[in-house]
């Protein structure tokens, strides 16, 4: 059995955001519909709060049952076919008949919300600080998204950020989650920081993270969704040591992210939470802190660490509850999910007036996963291959693999008021840049050790500083350009174009090119 998704056969995902938007009002009213979609029968499960949940998510299913893609607006109208039942902590993919879209409804939806993201033509250079939000999404390569190629997920509000903004070709991550992680909020390749292992986080440099620096900048701040640079129940306070005004992040290993999730917010553990859906609560709480920063009329910095699109946890003592159809998401409703809060983000930014000064980054931490957790089979665990299509070849996952399967990533970069929609960069860009970016965003310098360059230069339409890439896994590492890779036992390859995991050993005789890229990256000096 392999999970295969391929949008040409895919007839379902999570949504329309403009439909939702279109039968929701602002307090959040339903319509009549969607009262009675609502009330339809729901699964037994045995005890009360399943059938609230259950009632709640239903009730979101059927304002968003409809699929926003350039596809659905080419065609005159398109059946909507089912949503399959699945669930994976708490999400019900309920069964939809078949209906009829009008192309020019959805082709007037999505470009209402292109028209969100895209606000103002003329790039100008903000004249107050921005406000910035660094979205770090988890396990999803660059051949998931549309707008990189992607054929096997509908990623429309993905599509339109990077249509309203600009777009990297060559970003680089590690090829699993904390180093990169440790990269992200220190400016520091985890080898000149003593390669923290996993669930550890140096004492010396936590008060030497993006977040310290961005409140010295004035900056407020908070981080919500993934947190494993410690296990939460032995140090619940280390986010807000580490700079962090506040926080909403779930207790990884420590129980499940999305159904009935264990989330520790500001010190303590939120109960509340575990009668909702885990990336709901997580987007909701960055909402709720942009109005108390708004309030105080200071700039924020949220830095939202997706628990999408990570499979479930499988190694607790205590076992996770399982969901009562034994069912767990696919990548690709996965996917279809991460896009859809991604949706609702900006559109609230929007609604607040903020979008035209707000610096709005889409990265993600490493590739997409080879294999995931799909259901279960007499009690274990059954873990399926995870292919996409990406023009035309099918991919299969490389995550924890130091090939562009493992390690090149998209990054997204929307600011209407100074990038130019639709641009799109050639230029390198790591893990570590993004510190030093974001000082420089509010105005800062960098007064500590980094390995980072900004890549604010580039947002402007100026030439990038950066003339190698880096990326390293358990001892090995690498560092490249665009084109040719050198890595640590002095391997030079030629990476392929066209198939992700390719590489090419390039020996004897050198073209005049291949020798200059050699030499520049023998001079690099990743390592302190």
């Amino acid at each position: 059995m392999s999970l295969v998704c391929n949008s040409r056969n895919t007839n379902a995902s999570i949504g329309d955001l403009g439909h939702e938007l279109l039968e929701t009002g602002t307090d959040g009213s339903t319509t009549d519909s969607n009262a009675q979609c609502a009330s339809s029968a729901w699964p037994s499960a045995g005890n009360s709060n399943w059938q609230r949940l259950y009632s709640r998510t239903r009730k979101s299913l059927c304002r968003a049952r409809n699929l926003t893609s350039e596809k659905a607006i080419r065609q005159e109208s398109r059946p909507i076919g089912e949503w399959y039942q699945r669930i994976e902590y708490g999400i019900w993919w309920h069964r939809v008949f078949s209906e009829q879209i009008a192309m020019k409804k959805r082709q007037f939806l999505l470009a209402a919300f292109a028209a969100c993201i895209s606000c103002g033509s003329a790039p100008v250079y903000a004249a107050k600080q921005p406000n910035v939000i660094l979205i770090l999404a988890d396990d999803v390569g660059y051949e998931a998204l549309g707008c990189y190629g992607g054929e096997s997920y509908p990623t429309p509000h993905l599509d339109a950020l990077a249509k309203g903004g600009l777009q990297a070709m060559h970003c680089y991550s590690m090829p699993v989650c904390h180093p990169t992680r440790v990269a992200v909020l220190t400016g520091r390749y985890p080898f000149n920081v003593s390669s923290p292992k996993w669930g550890t986080f140096p004492a010396k440099l936590e008060k030497q993270t993006i977040a310290h620096a961005m409140k010295a900048a004035g900056y407020s701040s908070v981080v919500t969704g993934k947190w494993q640079l410690t296990l939460l129940r032995d140090d619940p306070p280390q986010p807000h040591r580490m700079g962090f005004d506040e926080y909403n992040v779930f207790g990884w290993h420590e129980g499940a992210r999305y159904h009935e999730p264990m989330i520790y917010e500001n010190g303590r553990v939120n109960e509340a939470a575990r009668q909702q859906f885990g990336p709901d609560v997580y987007r909701e709480f960055i909402e709720s802190f942009i109005d108390r920063s708004m309030k105080e009329e200071k700039p924020f910095f949220a830095f939202y660490s997706m628990a999408l699109c990570h499979d479930v946890t499988d190694d607790l003592d205590k076992p996770v509850p399982v969901s009562p159809s034994g069912k767990y998401l696919s990548y690709e409703e996965m996917v279809a999910e991460m896009d859809r809060q991604v949706g609702l983000l900006t559109v609230f930014l929007e609604r607040r007036k903020l979008r035209k000064n707000t610096v709005v980054i889409f990265t993600t931490d490493n590739g997409t996963p080879s294999k995931m957790i799909s259901h279960h089979l007499n009690g274990k665990l059954i873990r399926v291959p995870v292919f996409s299509q990406l023009a035309g070849r099918r991919i299969q996952g490389g995550k924890g693999r130091l090939d562009d399967t493992g390690t090149r990533v998209p990054l997204i970069v929307n600011w209407p008021s100074v990038i130019e929609p639709g641009s799109r960069t050639d230029a390198l860009i790591d893990m570590a840049d993004f510190f030093p970016t974001s000082l420089q965003l509010a105005g800062a310098s960098v007064d500590q050790p980094t390995d980072g360059i900004s890549f604010l230069p580039v947002l402007h339409g100026k030439a990038s500083e950066r003339s190698w890439a880096y990326s390293e896994h358990r001892g090995k590492w690498w560092v490249r350009d665009q084109r040719y890779k050198l890595h640590h036992t002095g391997r030079f390859v030629e990476v392929s174009q066209k198939n992700p995991g390719k590489e090419t050993e390039l020996k004897g005789k050198l073209t005049a090119v291949q020798k200059q890229s050699k030499a520049r990256l023998k001079a690099a000096k990743p390592h302190d």
